[in-house]
Formats: C-alpha cells, structure tokens, sequence
C-alpha cells in the first residue's frame, strides 16, 4: 500500500489525486501546516522536512511531482503511456516545475496565501505576467487537441492541472485562455479528481 504523508490542502493533493487515477490502494498519513508554512512536526523520512513524501514497500520518495511519475509509472498506460509518449509526459512535467509552479506561487504568496500585511501587490502583478505568458503557450497547445498528449488524459495533464488549481480556486483571472479553462474543467471532473477534490475542499 502506498502511504503518502501530506494533508489534502497541500501539494499532498496532487499525490492522492494519482493514486486515486491509478487504482492503488492508499492510506494518508496525516501532517500538516503550522505558522509561516512549516511543518506541525519533522518529517523525518523526507531530508527536506516538507510533505509530500511518500513509501512504497522500501522506496520512499520526496517531490510531489517524481512521487506522481512513480505513481503512474505502476499504473502504464493511459496514465504513463510508453515510448515517445513517455518522453512527452516527462517534457511537461519539467515545463509545470520549471517553467509554471513559481509564477503560480509568486501571485498566490501575493494575492491570498500571505496575511494581508504582507502582501507585495507587484509581486502579485509580475507573477500573473509571467504566468500569463505560460498559459498563452498552454492555450495554443490545447487548441490542437484535448490534453497534453492528445485524446487521452496522462499524468502529465493532472500534475499541472493540480498546480493551476487553487489559482484558479482563488480567483485567477482565466478569461484570456477559454482552451486552458476547458481543459481544466475536464480534468477536475473525472471521478478520480472528484474523489481526491472532496478531501481537500471537504
């Protein structure tokens, strides 16, 4: 059974969310959030002290996004389809943490995640304009087919979806990017996203 130490409120979600798509069992282990951001207590089988972290049997992983690579590597395809397709998932994976996640993190820090008394409103505006010029690339990719890859959804469309998510949760402006919507609403509606949702929203 997978144990993935985390909270639903946390990047923990994007874990659940996988294994829920995978249909591996599951249990959370829960540790969550004190004061500025850190941990209620040490974490210790993650050398970074921050969740998620998750074991399976004797491997024990930290990185949301390597743990859901993990998760759907177990699960092949659709989730990790192989070949070239493998390599595609990888490629947007490494575009959501290197090229989406911080901009997302520098408007929200700035917009609803930080107390009110220290918020930068311009860190706030130049994160949105950053992330703008992501999403625009999303939007013209997403205009050419479903999901990332094409008509199937993979593991690649959940972890950025599950990074766009509490933007989009918290008042990101989307209008510019109807495709980006859309295709954001496909996945948070499959059942599997349903079931992980209602952990973290309940």
């Amino acid at each position: 059974m997978l144990r993935i130490h985390g909270i639903p409120r946390s990047r923990a979600f994007r874990c659940i969310w996988a294994a829920e798509e995978a249909g591996l069992p599951y249990e959370v282990v829960p540790i969550g959030f004190a004061s500025g951001f850190k941990l209620e207590r040490p974490l210790a089988i993650n050398p970074n002290n921050k969740i998620p972290a998750l074991e399976d049997g004797d491997l024990v992983l930290f990185e949301s996004l390597a743990i859901n690579l993990h998760i759907a590597k177990k699960a092949g395809a659709p989730l990790m389809p192989s070949g070239d397709d493998e390599s595609r998932v990888l490629q947007w994976t490494l575009w959501t943490a290197t090229e989406v996640e911080a901009h997302v993190l520098r408007w929200g820090y700035n917009t609803y995640l930080k107390p009110p008394a220290e918020r930068v409103p311009a860190e706030a505006s130049a994160g949105k304009e950053a992330l703008d010029l992501r999403l625009a690339v999303l939007e013209g990719e997403l205009a050419k087919r479903p999901f990332l890859l094409g008509e199937a959804f993979t593991i690649a469309d959940l972890n950025l979806a599950c990074v766009l998510y509490a933007a989009r949760a918290n008042g990101y402006d989307l209008a510019r990017f109807p495709k980006v919507v859309a295709w954001i609403d496909a996945c948070l509606d499959r059942p599997a996203a349903r079931r992980a949702r209602a952990l973290r929203e309940g």
